[in-house]
């Protein structure tokens, strides 16, 4: 059995102050052991996350692919490991979008922060077009082809499905196109690493509430939730945490 696995993403949003909210966040997560509640915050406040809130997964939103160098304004998984980080996101659609992120480039940063040992949430999701065309499937599996790092396994390897039409816009798919992405990406998996690839927990992102996430979650191949906007504040969060168990 995959354990559920409840992430939240605060992106460019957070300070001191909001900390605050992780002391209910983490007392929900205590109050349901079966499932694994993980925050992924900005780089400047992974340490005090980490000290305000030891029981909780802190993670960052993104690496670099390089352990140091002359890249101005980067943080690598050295870094943010040294900082407290157990975990990051790679491959965030909106870091595809707005950076030009590209497959390749999630591929080389999930395997810089897996040689740090820390964990990686794996993003990949099509944009409104791609499905509109008909294309979200082949999307979604030539991401993952070209994403997935070498050596792949559920014990440091999380996948999420986000479609990048469904963020932040209050919109999600069906629970039946929510299936069948989860479906194919589950198989697509199986077709690279083997039966490794039923350990690899998948989450769905996207406008995930605390009214949708149980019938999301009950969707087959649905591991537990990627959450932007509503991690931002326990009244939202442990809606999500509570479905889940």
């Amino acid at each position: 059995m995959r354990r559920r696995l409840v992430a939240g993403n605060w992106k460019m949003n957070g300070d001191l102050a909001l900390l605050a909210e992780l002391d209910a966040i983490a007392a929900a997560a205590a109050a349901h052991p079966g499932v694994d509640v993980a925050m992924a915050v900005p780089a400047t406040l992974i340490a005090p996350a980490v000290q305000r809130a030891p029981g909780l997964a802190i993670g960052a939103e993104d690496v670099h692919e390089a352990d140091s160098g002359a890249y101005t304004g980067s943080v690598s998984a050295p870094m943010v490991r040294e900082a407290g980080a157990r975990f990051t996101i790679v491959g965030h659609s909106e870091r595809r979008e707005y950076q030009n992120e590209t497959s390749q480039d999630a591929w080389a940063k999930a395997a810089a922060a897996h040689r740090q040992g820390l964990s990686v949430i794996l993003c990949c999701g099509e944009t409104g077009a791609e499905r509109d065309a008909g294309r979200a499937e082949r999307v979604v599996q030539a991401q993952i082809e070209k994403s997935l790092p070498e050596q792949a396994n559920g014990d440091w390897l999380t996948l999420a499905y986000e479609p990048r039409w469904a963020i932040g816009s209050g919109r999600t798919p069906t629970l039946e196109e929510i299936a069948a992405i989860h479906a194919i990406a589950r198989a697509k998996m199986r077709q690279l690493i083997g039966e490794a690839a039923d350990a690899v927990r998948i989450l769905y992102g996207g406008s995930v509430t605390g009214d949708n996430a149980r019938a999301i979650m009950a969707v087959p191949d649905v591991d537990g939730a990627l959450v932007g906007g509503a991690s931002l504040t326990a009244a939202k969060f442990v809606p999500i945490i509570e479905a889940a168990g």
